[in-house]
């Protein structure tokens, strides 16, 4: 029997400045603090992270303690990875469950994700989520009011991995990895993926691992049925660096920092 244990408008890329902004005297919050509240560290050690030059603003080494940032507009970097300064900002990861639509809210009355993000929709969060998963797939979706982040998460030049689990018909055979590796036509063109592995066969049914970053619709299930292995259960573990893990459906956590950081290298904000 097989185990198919489910861990529960533009384009614009900044350019370095010559530093950061000077805000009038009395202006904007000072580094050290901003950098405590975004969790990067108490107020003392971030003091010690810019002594040690290891702390970017807008492109620039800052060491100077006490200088004032506009943590709305500012891209402030701790050891080249950037952090999210900004209190609005809201980053999550949402299994889907099975049978719920990825839509914020459904004509026809059906669960969505918009059910399980009510309360924070209803407190004024306006959030998007980024991309889609068939009713029938469940899994990671990432939430955010991030709009640039959303959009360049979602674009194809950008190219971000994800990962899934495939329950199939039938026990994969070797050459089909080569296959799907090399590429398969569809309807709408070919197709490929990045990594394929299977994890377990028997009983006439296979577990597989799929990594791709092609995000036209049901791209995975046309690609397995494609091959002759149709599918039976369907759920993504992996959108980049962030990983479902053992959330369990239905579930939100926010985002770590570093997460959220991985996000931003992987789209070049």
């Amino acid at each position: 029997m097989l185990s198919f244990a489910k861990p529960a408008r533009h384009q614009h890329v900044e350019e370095p400045q010559n530093g950061p902004t000077k805000l009038p005297w009395g202006e904007g919050e000072r580094l050290q603090k901003v950098l405590a509240k975004a969790g990067v560290a108490s107020r003392r050690a971030a003091e010690e992270l810019i002594e040690q030059g290891r702390v970017e603003v807008d492109g620039a080494v800052v060491r100077e303690q006490g200088l004032r940032i506009d943590p709305d507009t500012a891209v402030v970097r701790v050891d080249g990875v950037r952090v999210v300064v900004r209190d609005e900002q809201v980053y999550l990861a949402l299994n889907k469950p099975k049978g719920y639509q990825s839509t914020m809210s459904d004509e026809l009355g059906r669960p969505c994700v918009g059910d399980i993000v009510a309360e924070r929709v209803m407190a004024g969060q306006r959030l998007f989520h980024v991309g889609r998963l068939d009713a029938e797939t469940e899994g990671l979706l990432l939430l955010t009011n991030d709009g640039d982040l959303a959009h360049r998460l979602m674009h194809p030049s950008f190219e971000v991995s994800k990962t899934y689990l495939a329950s199939v018909n039938g026990e994969v055979q070797r050459g089909v990895g080569k296959r799907l590796r090399e590429g398969v036509e569809l309807d709408d063109g070919p197709a490929k993926v990045d990594k394929f592995q299977v994890l377990e066969v028997g009983e006439g049914k296979s577990l597989v691992r799929i990594v791709l970053h092609e995000g036209r619709k049901h791209i995975v299930r046309r690609l397995l049925a494609e091959v002759g292995h149709p599918v039976d259960a369907l759920v993504r573990t992996n959108i980049g660096p962030v990983a479902l893990g053992d959330q369990r459906p239905g579930t939100l956590r926010v985002l770590g920092r570093d997460e959220i950081g991985k996000l931003y290298e992987a789209v070049a904000l």
